[in-house]
Formats: C-alpha cells, structure tokens, sequence
C-alpha cells in the first residue's frame, strides 16, 4: 500500500523540475512474519490545469508459505491485487488559497488467500480537502488530507479518514537520500478471532509507511535507480491474524523513476 507520489501535487504548479519523474516502480521484499513475499508498485502522478491525478496499484505476488495449499496445486503468480486512484481539484491556483485543493478517491482491490479461496477489498470512496505545506526551496513537503469515506457494505463508526503525506528530500544534506511516508488513520468495524476461538471486534485502523530511498544511480550517470525500502506500521488492519495488536512489517527494495 502507498501513496508517496501525493507530496507533488502542488509542485509541478510550481515548475519545480524534478516534479516531472513523477512515476516509478517499487519492487519490495516483505520479510513480515505473515508475509515473506515480494510486492511491485507502479504509482504515477500528472498535473494539468485543473489538479492533479495520482494512482498506485500494488501487485503481491506468492510467498514461499503459500505453495501447495492443496494436494495437487501450487500457487507460483500474483495472489492479489491493491489500487487507489486520487484526484485532486484546484481551480484557484493562481490565489492565496493555491496550497488548498478538493480531494477525490477511490479504493479497492482482490485476491487469493491460502487454501484458493477468493476474496475482495471492498469498494471505498472519499470525498474531502487537502492542504499541502512544503518548506521554501520545496525539499521538505507535508500534505494533510480530511476524507469523507464510506466503504461497501462494511459498518463505519464514524465516515472519516485522516491521512497525513510527507517528503524530505537530500535528509541530513546527504544528496539523493530521500525520507517519505503516508500515515491513515480511519474508522472501521473488522471482526477478528479471539481466546477460545471468541470473535470481538475493533472499530478503527491505523497504518503508516515510512520510506527510505538512496540514490544509488547517480554515481553511474543514471538517476533512476534507487535502493532502500519501508517498514509498514499499523494496528487492526485487515488481512493480519489478529485485532488489537501492533505489527511492524519491513521491506527492502529498489525503485525506478520513470
């Protein structure tokens, strides 16, 4: 899951130059207890003169812990499938409010857990406003969302996701080390499997995850490539064994900017 394209969306409007590699793709290694299994990511970004459009699709392919889940069947390919697709509406950006935009998602996706049973990531909408905060040369970005969000068919507390984006670009003065990151935070009933096999249920998610990228490409003539990795933070969210607990999920990996 990542969304750490969304600090540009004021950047390109303000003709900043390395705004334009705007798209990449991540290839990650989750050493996750529940996880140990690679993940690709393709998020791009584009302005115009309206906003701005950002989506990511994360491609999980199969773990070592999820072959031969039945006698006669392996499962060698991808086992699921994440998306968000942003858009972000900005008709006054020649204004004092230029930083201030509408805020419009959509959220979904699908797989196979062990044993080939299918299942789906039910639809999510928001709908809402975000402000971008970005330090005088734009290196050190900071954007904070407040979401309207209703998911299908999933029972909500309160319609509300808050999500913060950041950047930091050249950290520490080091040339090409870039720390960036998403935190979300949202309301959400998911009912798990307590002691005694006791179902109870939870009513918030959190989940943050924090980047670290060199720029290893830029001692061959070639500033595309990167290495680094995450490390996924979150509570209650769905997909993990068990509710009310803490997981801290790390990766490593390469990214290539387009």
């Amino acid at each position: 899951m990542k969304k750490t394209l969304s600090i540009f969306v004021l950047m390109i409007f303000m003709g900043l130059g390395f705004a334009a590699k705007a798209q990449n793709i991540q290839v990650m290694y989750d050493f996750g207890g529940e996880r140990e299994y690679i993940t690709t990511t393709l998020e791009m970004y584009k302005a115009d003169k309206w906003g701005g459009t950002f989506f990511f699709v994360d491609i999980y392919h199969d773990g070592k812990k999820n072959h031969n889940n039945l006698p006669g069947f392996n499962n060698y390919g991808p086992m699921g499938m994440y998306m968000e697709i942003e858009r972000s509406l900005n008709f006054w950006q020649n204004s004092k409010l230029k930083n201030l935009s509408a805020h419009v998602e959509y959220a979904g996706g699908l797989g196979v857990a062990p044993g080939f049973l299918g299942y789906n990531i039910n639809n999510a909408w928001m709908f809402g406003a975000e402000y971008f905060f970005h330090s005088k040369d734009f290196r050190n970005t900071l954007t904070i969302q407040a979401l309207y969000k209703t998911i299908s068919q999933t029972n909500q507390k309160l319609p509300l996701q808050f999500t913060v984006v950041w950047g930091m670009q050249d950290l520490f003065n080091v040339k090409g080390l870039r720390f960036n990151g998403f935190a979300d935070f949202w309301w959400q009933d998911n009912t798990w499997v307590g002691e005694n096999l006791i179902p109870f249920t939870t009513g918030y998610v959190f989940i943050s995850e924090p980047q670290l990228w060199y720029n290893v490409g830029q001692f061959f003539n070639c500033d595309n490539l990167n290495i680094g990795g995450e490390v996924e933070f979150s509570y209650n969210f769905g997909g993990l064994s068990q509710g009310k607990k803490f997981y801290v999920n790390p990766c490593l990996g390469v990214k290539w900017n387009f």
